[in-house]
């Protein structure tokens, strides 16, 4: 199992996420509780399902962890500020999409008066 099972399926079980990442299960936990990013859909069983996304959470913090050798705390500031790059981005798409439908409205304006 590794990264291409990422590709296959949707949600994964912690023991999924153990063999994808090789992070061990209660250290998947704790990065859960810790950087509050990681948020598995919960089963009525209590399981817990991880998504695409979650996985390549936990890859990120095991990489700023163990390769880049951060501290939580610098793990957590790094992914602060990614999170806030990407929220950016967003942010300019929307006010873009925005943009686009006034226009698009507009035109739509002036096609029916003609």
């Amino acid at each position: 199992m590794g990264l291409e099972e990422l590709q296959e399926k949707d949600y994964f079980s912690i023991g999924d996420v153990r063999r994808i990442t090789g992070v061990p299960e209660y250290s998947i936990r704790y990065w859960e509780a810790e950087f509050g990013l990681i948020r598995p859909v919960r089963l009525p069983s209590g399981h817990r399902r991880y998504s695409k996304s979650d996985v390549y959470t936990l890859l990120k913090i095991k990489d700023l962890i163990y390769k880049h050798k951060l501290t939580l705390e610098g793990a957590k500031k790094q992914l602060n500020k990614y999170q806030f790059a990407t929220s950016l981005d967003a942010k300019s798409a929307a006010r873009i999409d925005v943009k686009l439908l006034a226009e698009i409205k507009e035109a739509l304006a002036d096609l029916i008066k003609e």
